[in-house]
């Protein structure tokens, strides 16, 4: 191989057919045994003689073993030992071998100094294509990858004076911190939530059951979560229920600067196959600006988010809402595990039964019945009016919660909605 570096060492023949990418050169003769007399120079003579000299081999010389002995390919009288095949290369290509690699549209050169910045590139390209793969995004291990990426690409852009390299590395760290801010509106977390009365609530159950259950909002924040929801309900653009979920979820992501990051696995979570036509709707009625077209925030990634603006959210434009970045990020988070609950996907419950799981959440008393214990439970009309849906139907949809074990019970008699969020969920009650 040209450019190669091959090295020769002496091992047994079952060794050299167990190394991957050994090639046998030749094979020393078999040990002497007792044999008929006369047969010890049978093996011939041998292909060439070592110079004393200068201890080279002569042209056309095979190779000599430590034992001194001709090399039996050498020899015209018997014939070699034979061995193993030796396996062939392994498909996975080492981490020491592999001199080349490829990522954001760009070849690692293969002479690339120092050896360390080459491998963690050609790896990091390897990473970012395996994460491509995942029929599941993992916000914290992308926001991880755009982070190498960000310190890889300077480090390459310091050694070889690119500045596009240069700029390449802002773009991953910017990347980086949307990732983390998307993964913070999923899981409702954010860095550094320790002070500040930012800890989530711990509640008792009446009658002594479930003791300790740790909320995901705090009382303060649950307060919040329902002005969000009484907003959405008045300044919904369309009564319709898909345009008021996705509503009420860009609402959660633009509520402190009037614009935010989504994507098309976000749309399609929350509205399934309805989420191109009443994405369609709520730009071509002006609630809501895009950077490009429908299509394009469609098919955006969570690695490629698209930024979209919400224009009544603006910070010109008067504010709705009180509260701050933590705040903000906690609710969009409890909203996103409401929306995305694993058993109401199961179930494939639409818009309506997801908005109603919505209010029932932010409506439980610490004992995780709904509603005030002096209203004696929900009203049914104001249920009605956040759902878009007509108050007697209000039943039908409190039963499919039922059965997807969101609530444990429900009762509509009269103009109330009774009930009790299920054990499961108990985390995500609003704590009236």
């Amino acid at each position: 191989m040209r450019g190669g570096l091959w090295r020769i060492a002496e091992m047994c023949a079952r060794c050299a057919a167990a190394t991957t990418g050994c090639r046998v050169l030749d094979t020393a003769p078999p040990p002497a045994r007792t044999a008929p007399a006369g047969t010890g120079q049978a093996a011939g003579k041998p292909g060439a003689q070592r110079d004393p000299s200068d201890g080279t081999v002569g042209h056309g010389a095979a190779a000599v073993f430590s034992d001194h002995g001709p090399s039996p390919a050498a020899g015209a009288a018997s014939a070699p030992t034979s061995v193993p095949r030796a396996r062939a290369d392994s498909p996975r290509v080492s981490r020491r071998a592999k001199r080349w690699g490829k990522i954001a549209q760009r070849i690692v050169p293969h002479d690339l100094q120092p050896d360390v910045l080459r491998m963690e590139l050609i790896e990091l390209g390897d990473a970012f294509r395996a994460y491509q793969q995942r029929t599941e995004p993992d916000l914290a291990l992308l926001a991880g990858l755009h982070e190498r990426k960000a310190r890889a690409f300077a480090w390459w852009a310091e050694v070889s004076g690119d500045g596009a390299l240069r700029h390449e590395a802002k773009r991953a760290e910017k990347a980086a911190q949307t990732t983390r801010e998307m993964h913070a509106n999923r899981g409702g977390q954010t860095a550094g939530d320790t002070t500040g009365g930012n800890q989530p609530a711990v509640g008792d159950k009446a009658g002594g059951n479930q003791q300790g259950v740790e909320r995901l909002l705090t009382r303060p924040q649950g307060v919040h979560a329902r002005a969000v929801l009484d907003y959405v309900a008045a300044h919904s653009p369309h009564p319709e229920v898909e345009v008021r979920l996705a509503v009420l979820m860009l609402t959660l992501r633009a509520a402190r600067a009037g614009t935010g990051n989504v994507t098309g696995q976000d749309l399609i979570g929350w509205l399934q196959d309805d989420a191109e036509r009443v994405l369609g709707r709520l730009v071509s009625g002006g609630w809501l600006r895009l950077p490009g077209t429908v299509a394009e925030v469609m098919a955006s990634r969570p690695e490629d988010p698209t930024e979209v603006t919400v224009p009544t959210l603006l910070p010109e434009q008067p504010r709705p809402f009180t509260f701050g970045k933590t705040t903000r990020a906690r609710i969009s988070g409890r909203a996103q595990k409401v929306v995305g609950d694993r058993k109401i996907r199961m179930k494939k419950l639409g818009a309506a039964t997801r908005l109603l799981a919505l209010y029932t959440a932010a409506h439980a008393r610490p004992d995780d019945r709904l509603g005030r214990a002096e209203d004696g439970g929900l009203h049914l009309d104001q249920a009605a009016a956040f759902t878009a849906l007509p108050p007697e139907e209000i039943a039908e949809h409190a039963g499919l919660l039922i059965t997807a074990d969101w609530l444990a019970e429900a009762d509509t008699a009269g103009d109330r909605l009774r009930g009790q969020l299920a054990e499961r969920v108990l985390p995500l009650g609003g704590l009236l």
